[in-house]
């Protein structure tokens, strides 16, 4: 067990913990703090020309009850030397001898012919033969069409002369048959101009063909090998059950793994302890190095496991293990009415509630307003606030109040003011932040930065406090996209200062502090524009 790392420090007499991390949700463990720092100084400092990497470790005991810990970083490659002993990954696949390197280099090949053909110098010279003739006929079509509408012309000259000619009969018969040789030979010209043109297009498809037929080769082999590929990343639980990641990802949603499924931290860490007998006691992932461009991942941060690629794996690799149960999931949380009338209401909502009912966490504020107001005849939600956020929400108890507020978010006719506690010192007093937001697809519910993709989100912000260590905030949402304050404030082209107990974005703590503060709108039914307001109780 050449992976297992006993500790530096002998450790003092500290109880461990009853049930293991929750992957998705978790503080890290004292053991795991040192252990990350023991990791962290093998590691050594980064190297700021590339970006940075996850890493995780694993505190375990081993067959004779002593206790340590492995270690993993997430992918494939390491970028430098070191002496730690990281363990392997659930797969190689980057074995040299092995089928994934194998088919890799006839993907390549196909690649090859691929781009031989779509470059090849025959296929630009009947391109070109054919773009010539293309533009030839339409010039030599356009030229016939303008000499055929001048003879037109002509005859309609000659038809108005010959009125009172004697052999207007003869000649109104020659003009027609003018007409008509004229259009004769303009059909002809047409055709042969056709079968010129159809002639070089047959060659060129002749090309296409054979490309679009290596194409769909490459297709066909790149998702058997991908199949091949997730055959193989075989994930043991605690109990010996063993499961691909094939089989896994046929039960979710997506039915299929996404690319780099098997190689982040966690799984590897826990195959390798069920593969060694080591007991798994508690664990930790942290980033270190650079930050990437569009993501959030803060030098030393500590981070939960991934959801698409992860989720579905670790449900299967965690059975059998008792699971720690996170503080939210542990208490009853109830929404509480500020204000109400026949048609609206004004809620306060507790961090950790849902807004609408999840796939699995049905508790939110939709279930108990719609116990509330069980004759409500509207969708009742106006608008949402993350899970973790607390504060004020509007319900309409009709389908009309629910139409004209919904009107007027769309045209931006509430306003919105948050305030949140800042994990840092921010120097300006106020500003704006424009960065565009998407979905990261590799990890939901994670927004990212994305100029390409990403949707306009823009936020105004002023200081309102600053102690030694935070700065309190108020923000003023423009946009309303998902995590938007969240991202503006701890991407590293927004504050560049993540919200106190952010688990996704910043470090946890014991809630996310950040609470919708004030509400300003125009009554759906008094037409009087009115404001609420709901201080944080942080």
């Amino acid at each position: 067990m050449h992976c297992f790392i006993t500790f530096n420090k002998t450790q003092e007499a500290r109880e461990l913990p009853k049930s293991f991390t929750n992957p998705f949700n978790y503080t890290p463990h004292p053991l795991c703090i040192q252990a990350a720092k023991e990791l962290q100084d093998k590691i050594g400092m980064p190297n700021l020309n590339f970006k940075g990497k996850m890493y995780g470790v694993l505190i375990v005991k081993n067959h004779l009850g002593e206790l340590g810990y492995i270690a993993a970083y997430s992918g494939n490659y390491h970028s430098h030397e070191t002496k730690v002993p990281f363990v392997p990954q659930v797969f190689e696949i980057t074995n040299p001898n092995g089928f994934f390197r194998k088919g890799e280099a006839e993907l390549n090949q196909i690649n090859q012919a691929i781009y031989k053909a779509e470059n090849s110098p025959t296929l630009k010279q009947i391109q070109k033969e054919l773009d010539d003739e293309v533009q030839n006929t339409n010039e030599t079509l356009k030229a016939a069409k303008l000499e055929m509408a001048n003879a037109k012309k002509v005859r309609q000259g000659k038809r108005a002369e010959s009125e009172n000619h004697p052999n207007k009969e003869s000649i109104l018969k020659d003009l027609v048959k003018e007409s008509q040789t004229e259009k004769s030979k303009f059909n002809k010209l047409k055709k042969e101009c056709k079968r010129r043109v159809e002639g070089l297009q047959l060659k060129v498809d002749e090309h296409y063909v054979q490309i679009k037929a290596l194409k769909q080769a490459r297709k066909t082999q790149s998702a058997q090998l991908q199949k091949q590929i997730f055959d193989s990343y075989l994930f043991l639980n605690i109990e010996g059950k063993e499961k691909s990641a094939s089989d896994i990802f046929k039960e979710t949603e997506a039915k299929v793994p996404p690319a780099g499924t098997g190689d982040c931290c966690a799984p590897k860490l826990l195959q390798y302890a069920f593969q060694n007998q080591l007991q798994p006691i508690a664990m930790a992932e942290f980033w270190w190095g650079n930050s990437p461009k569009k993501e959030i991942r803060k030098h030393a941060y500590f981070y939960p496991a991934c959801k698409s690629k992860c989720e579905p794996i670790l449900g299967h690799m965690l059975e059998g293990l008792v699971i720690e149960k996170s503080k939210e999931e542990a208490k009853n949380l109830a929404i509480k009415i500020l204000h109400e009338d026949n048609t609206i209401a004004i809620i306060n909502k507790p961090s950790g509630l849902l807004s609408v009912p999840g796939k699995e966490e049905q508790e939110s504020v939709y279930t108990q307003v719609k116990t509330l107001y069980p004759d409500a005849d509207g969708p009742l939600i106006v608008h949402r606030l993350d899970m973790a956020t607390s504060g004020l929400m509007l319900i309409a108890k009709t389908k009309s109040a629910h139409e004209n507020l919904q009107k007027q978010f769309l045209n931006k006719n509430i306003q919105k003011r948050y305030v949140a506690l800042l994990d840092g010192i921010i120097k300006e007093d106020s500003g704006s932040i424009d960065l565009p937001l998407r979905v990261d697809l590799d990890d939901r519910p994670r927004q990212l930065v994305c100029f390409e993709h990403g949707k306009s989100a823009f936020t105004k912000w002023n200081i309102v406090e600053r102690t030694s260590t935070q700065s309190r905030i108020h923000f003023y949402p423009i946009t309303g996209r998902t995590h938007q304050l969240r991202v503006h404030a701890a991407h590293p082209l927004g504050l560049n200062t993540p919200i106190v107990g952010d688990l996704l974005y910043g470090l946890k703590a014991d809630r996310l502090k950040l609470h919708a503060e004030e509400i300003t709108f125009v009554h759906p039914v008094r037409k009087k524009r009115i404001n609420f307001t709901c201080l944080a109780e942080f």
